[in-house]
């Protein structure tokens, strides 16, 4: 992939530039699932983005 790729498209990296990644489960109440898929109706987020951006908010 050329450079300029890369830029325009910070997702389609090569291989040697992803990052390890650690899959998790969370279980939720029906509350909290509810007020997850309202606010990923009210933003047009994916919960699974919604939850990144919180966790990479921690200290």
């Amino acid at each position: 992939m050329n450079k300029t790729a890369a830029l325009k498209f910070p997702r389609l990296t090569t291989s040697s530039q992803k990052r390890a990644l650690k899959r998790i489960t969370i279980n939720l109440t029906a509350d909290e699932a509810q007020n997850l898929e309202k606010y990923c109706e009210q933003t047009g987020q994916l919960a699974i983005d919604v939850i990144r951006e919180l966790i990479q908010a921690l200290p």
